[in-house]
């Protein structure tokens, strides 16, 4: 071995998939500058909530007035209503922040992907915001049913009064829960591509998962009424017959 073999330094360590190799530090002080916009943003969009309270909370009640016909809530503790307005300043500022959460995101995870990664993470990224808009528009529209539904089975002799924490706290579960059912077919389109799960076996699984939707449903469901039921779970089975054949078109 001549002496020019022996002194060759160390060949540099290989860089990050989607670009040159980025120090932990540099790593720490992007995240923190992502995260301080975001909190921002969080924070602009709450005091648009703050300040448009009123026409927010009248859009909210909108299944509550169709049900009972009135829009008045009652409260029972002096605090009550000044928290009811922080939550709906909260909901909002989350809403109103969510694209410029997910812009940060998106550039905070860019340089660390392939370019066909990159190609497929604003498809990704772009139906998982959809179909969360979509689930939680859903539930807000089987709201008066379920709301109906509550209200009815108790009977006529009991007279039912509404708090704002907890009309509030119903809708924004609701939402959620049909806005998070919603992703379900991103997640098998992902498994599928990831090579975790083939689409042979999810069509092997029709059965026993269209069994476990409805059991599913009728867990996270907090009105317990067949409409909300009904309204999320025979989606749910839709986006996982459509799931199989969007994985089988991408793997191609």
């Amino acid at each position: 071995m001549s002496v020019l073999e022996r002194e060759r330094p160390a060949p540099p360590p290989l860089p990050a998939p989607g670009g040159p190799a980025m120090p932990v530090v540099a790593h720490l002080t992007e995240l923190r500058n992502r995260l301080i916009v975001s909190v921002a943003a969080l924070a602009v969009g709450a005091v648009v909530g703050f300040a448009l309270y009123d026409p927010i909370l009248r859009w909210l009640l909108g299944p509550y007035v169709t049900v009972t016909g009135t829009s008045t809530l009652f409260i029972t503790d002096p605090l009550e209503g000044f928290s009811t307005r922080l939550k709906v300043s909260g909901y909002t500022g989350v809403v109103l922040a969510m694209p410029v959460v997910l812009w940060q995101l998106w550039r905070f995870v860019t340089p660390g992907l392939h370019r066909r990664e990159r190609r497929l993470a604003v498809p990704f990224v772009s139906s998982a915001v959809g179909l969360f808009v979509l689930g939680a528009g859903l539930a807000f529209w089987t709201l008066p049913k379920a709301l109906e539904f509550l209200v009815e089975i108790g009977g006529e002799n009991l007279e039912t009064i509404f708090s704002p924490g907890k009309y509030l706290g119903l809708v924004t579960f609701m939402m959620l829960a049909f806005g998070l059912a919603f992703e379900f077919p991103v997640v098998l389109v992902f498994l599928q591509l990831a090579r975790i799960l083939p689409s042979r076996k999810l069509r092997d699984w029709r059965r026993p998962v269209a069994v476990g939707i409805f059991v599913f449903v009728a867990i996270v469901t907090p009105s317990q009424d067949p409409y909300s039921l009904f309204a999320l779970a025979v989606p749910m089975y839709a986006f996982y017959e459509l799931s199989i054949v969007a994985g089988r078109l991408l793997k191609r």
